[in-house]
């Protein structure tokens, strides 16, 4: 953290780049190398110039001032638009290492950010999930917790734990008056259950949360030469699967997605079901159900005369019925093709702004544990155990929820495990 550092923060080969420098001495380091004398420049202000290394100039830039704590890492930053030739960018770095700087490692100005308060753990994960995100359902899930929505959450259930326990100690305070109890059980018990409710209301969005981060998969299951990998083809607007009136065909599921209405799916081609000898294409039908079974929509078809292949469903998917080769629908020429995409789109979750979605695994094994935590706590209100061991398992419950934003302290290998897949310059 004394460290001043330096990274390249846009991609190479762009028309335009940028270096961002943060620390205790980026002003001071960056004077050394631009034309003008920012050392003590207003915050907020960009100054016209050039860097140069002694001898010549190596690019006409724009510098951008941010002074702490008003600035995305909280130190005194410095950001520096430049031509995006890889020779000036390298270029520039090296001379501000030579007059220094740190490289910057992956993830460290977000790191710095978390560690000077500029955010919490969970929101400096959603900068991460914002730069990845490719559509706009993942857009809308990290930029609400980036706004803090889950952990404005996650206060709210810490703050109804902290009354539980302070009314749990204050009688323990007073162990000595077996008379006084100053905790009413049953209120106790309903306080404990209704922040189970939301615990577990927030882990059961991480299936939505994972679907829509990595793709709603969609299985299209039907008997063999029904047309399901020309559907896929039409859905994809490529010959992406292999067409032929030969039946058994595909032995190996297909996988490929698109975007719609704002959502990536994940469609599945899958050999045809029905009864053969083949042992190759009994396992690519084996594999068929398995992917009926773990998708999210299955796209069932048929055509005239054929039966639909009786499969198992559950409750979460939405199972929509084709009957292909009719008036209605023909994959083979897109007809009713916009109807079934807009079915497709109808049936994703429905996500907004201000949706709390749980999409990091790290988040789900935390809200898990906290559950755990706090059925014990449930389970012992029940059978009226001691105030002194239902304490101890709601301080579980907060320090696992402390976890998510990083509230107790966390290792540093924790911190590094998290921030090492971030791009370098973020």
């Amino acid at each position: 953290m004394n460290d001043t550092i330096c990274a390249l923060a846009t991609a190479t080969g762009g028309a335009i780049g940028i270096i961002r420098i943060s620390g205790p001495q980026a002003l001071e380091i960056l004077s050394r190398v631009f034309s003008k004398d920012i050392s003590n420049a207003q915050p907020n202000t960009i100054h016209y110039g050039n860097i140069n290394d002694g001898s010549e100039i190596i690019d006409e830039v724009l510098v951008s001032i941010f002074r702490a704590p008003h600035s995305y890492t909280g130190e005194d930053c410095a950001e520096i638009s430049c031509h995006g030739s890889s020779y000036i960018l390298n270029r520039m770095l090296t001379l501000l290492i030579e007059n220094g700087c740190q490289q910057a490692g992956p993830g460290e100005f977000t790191q710095r950010a978390y560690l000077n308060g500029k955010m919490d753990l969970s929101q400096a994960e959603a900068v991460a999930d914002l730069i990845a995100s490719n559509n706009k359902a993942t857009h809308q899930i990290a930029m609400s917790q980036l706004r803090g929505h889950f952990s404005s959450k996650l206060a709210q259930l810490r703050e109804q734990l902290l009354k539980l326990t302070s009314m749990l100690e204050l009688e323990l305070d007073f162990s000595d008056h077996e008379d006084l109890e100053f905790a009413d059980r049953s209120e106790l018990l309903e306080l404990a259950e209704t922040i189970d409710n939301h615990i577990t209301h927030l882990a059961n969005s991480f299936q939505t949360g994972n679907a829509l981060k990595n793709g709603i998969p969609v299985a299209i299951i039907g008997a063999p030469n029904v047309g399901k990998s020309t559907l896929l083809n039409a859905l994809l607007g490529e010959e992406r699967a292999i067409v032929s009136d030969i039946q058994g065909t595909t032995r190996d599921a297909i996988e490929d997605t698109i975007q719609l209405g704002g959502v990536t799916f994940r469609f599945i081609d899958t050999a045809g079901i029905r009864h053969t000898d083949d042992q190759i294409e009994s396992l690519g039908i084996q594999r068929s159900k398995a992917a009926a079974q773990s998708a999210r929509i299955i796209l069932l078809m048929t055509e005239p005369g054929v039966p639909y292949p009786d499969i198992e469903t559950h409750d979460n998917q939405t199972v929509i019925r084709i009957e292909n080769k009719t008036d209605a629908f023909q994959a083979k020429f897109g007809i009713g093709l916009e109807n079934l995409k807009q079915q497709l789109i109808n049936s994703a979750p429905k996500t907004s702004d201000s949706d709390i979605i749980i999409t990091n695994t790290r988040h789900y094994d935390a809200l898990v544990r906290a559950h755990q935590h706090i059925q014990r706590v449930i389970e012992g209100l029940n059978i009226q155990i001691s105030g002194d061991l239902l304490s101890e398992d709601l301080r579980q419950t907060i320090d696992t929820l402390s976890e998510i934003t990083g509230g107790q302290i966390t290792p540093n290998e924790v911190l590094g495990n998290i921030f090492k897949h971030f791009c370098v310059g973020k």
